[in-house]
C-alpha cells in the first residue's frame, strides 16, 4: 500500500500542527 495520497494526509496534519504552534507563538 504505497500511495501518495496516504502520506500527504499523514504529512498534512504534521505541517498543520506546526502552522499552529508556529501561528500560537
Amino acid at each position: 500500500m504505497q500511495t501518495p495520497r496516504s502520506q500527504q494526509s499523514g504529512f498534512t496534519l504534521v505541517e498543520l500542527l506546526i502552522v499552529v504552534i508556529i501561528v500560537g507563538i
